[in-house]
């Protein structure tokens, strides 16, 4: 799964909430760790899901 998180992100935190493994908050902007994607792909689609700009891009390889 490749993950992005669009510039529309706003910074809520929602992302970090439900999967902080693979969500971060930097500078008011949420970050991915790829490194920990793998094992955590339904919890990175909750957090799309729950996303209130919808600026988490998923996509599968």
């Amino acid at each position: 799964m490749f993950i992005r998180v669009l510039k529309s992100c706003i910074g809520c935190g929602i992302c970090s909430q439900i999967n902080p493994e693979v969500f971060e908050l930097y500078k008011n902007y949420a970050t991915v760790n790829r490194d920990k994607i793998e094992g955590n792909e339904e919890s990175c689609i909750d957090a799309a899901l729950n996303c209130p700009v919808d600026a988490i891009d998923l996509n599968e390889y």
